[in-house]
């Protein structure tokens, strides 16, 4: 069966905002096991943007347009890129698109720093089959820190790439778009490309408005580079990791799921509406993450917004919230 079909994976109960489940057992850590190493060019990568975005500590470099502009690419690069871009529509296919609006999001979340999508989306429909099992890549049953990034910076040993792709990926690996931005990092590029453009864009703001001088226009273009593109960069991978860590491991559950989701409030709020994680692995290809009345759901009112101009259509919805409250359901569907 390919990656991208459904299928059930048991009963999944209805409970009332339960935050007590059966303890899993703690998971080994698969370097310590021998089954995964280090790959030190991740590691390289994200401590380095992470030392280029403390720049933002220095007076010199701060702006107001620029935290304005960290702010709003949460919305823009994260929301629209990553949680319904990469998550809701690619990995999930919880609505259908035109295939122009399709790849816009897939650059927006591109321009994340998360990784090629294929390989993003494979890993997570990964996650989705073994959810807090062995075979899970990011489960927090090894360790909270493994959870939240240290899996992404390592490499299970003897993978091959060709064969997780055509199992948890052969819609993408079919499609010519996904296959240019894999090949060669071209997908870091364009991150490079997107960050660069925010330096430019202030250097010549800067120096060619009224008053404006080159030294000037240098220190508003590291400044929109610092935070509109550095630090939005690190603020929304950490809000992207909250789901995988914290939302399995703190909140209340609507669900008795076969895994330990949670739906956790904090990251719901970053993360406009992906922290409804334990009404998410309840139902993976529900378009909407939030299934009670208050628990809102930002990403999916884009997504129904969008429905109404005629941009998306198709969208599957939560169908076990109300007509089975109280009562047994289909299981969650598994990517």
């Amino acid at each position: 069966m390919q990656a991208t079909e459904s299928r059930p994976a048991g009963l999944v109960r209805r409970v009332s905002g339960s935050k007590d489940a059966t303890q899993p057992q703690r998971l080994a850590s698969p370097v310590k096991q021998g089954h995964a190493e280090w790959v030190w060019s991740h590691v390289a990568l994200v401590l380095g943007i992470h030392a280029l975005a403390a720049f933002a500590l220095l007076p010199w470099l701060f702006s107001w347009t620029g935290v304005v502009l960290a702010v709003a690419g949460n919305y823009v690069f994260g929301t629209l890129g990553i949680n319904i871009g990469f998550h809701r529509l690619l990995t999930h296919r919880s609505f259908k698109c035109p295939k122009w609006l399709e790849y816009t999001f897939t650059l927006l979340g591109v321009c994340c720093l998360q990784g090629a999508p294929i390989r993003w989306i494979a890993f997570h429909r990964m996650h989705h089959q073994f959810s807090d099992k062995e075979d899970d890549p990011h489960s927090p049953l090894v360790s909270f820190l493994w959870a939240h990034m240290e899996w992404m910076l390592t490499e299970k040993k003897n993978r091959s790439w060709l064969v997780t792709y055509d199992k948890y990926a052969p819609d993408l690996i079919r499609d010519r778009f996904f296959l240019a931005l894999d090949r060669k990092g071209t997908w870091f590029f364009v991150w490079v490309a997107h960050t660069a453009l925010f330096f430019v864009a202030g250097l010549v703001i800067g120096t060619l408005m009224p008053g404006g001088t080159l030294i000037g226009g240098l220190q508003f273009g590291l400044s929109l580079l610092v935070w509109g593109a550095l630090v939005r960069t690190v603020v929304v991978w950490h809000i992207t990791w909250s789901v995988n860590s914290l939302s399995h491991v703190a909140g209340y559950r609507n669900y008795e799921t076969s895994d330990a989701s949670r739906n956790n409030w904090i990251v719901a709020l970053l993360a406009m509406g992906e922290g409804w994680h334990n009404n998410h692995h309840a139902e993976p290809n529900s378009a909407a993450a939030g299934h009670r009345w208050w628990e809102f759901d930002p990403a999916y009112c884009v997504i129904y917004g969008l429905s109404l101009v005629g941009l998306v259509y198709d969208i599957i919805p939560v169908r076990g919230h109300a007509a089975h409250k109280n009562a047994d359901v289909p299981g969650a569907q598994t990517t």
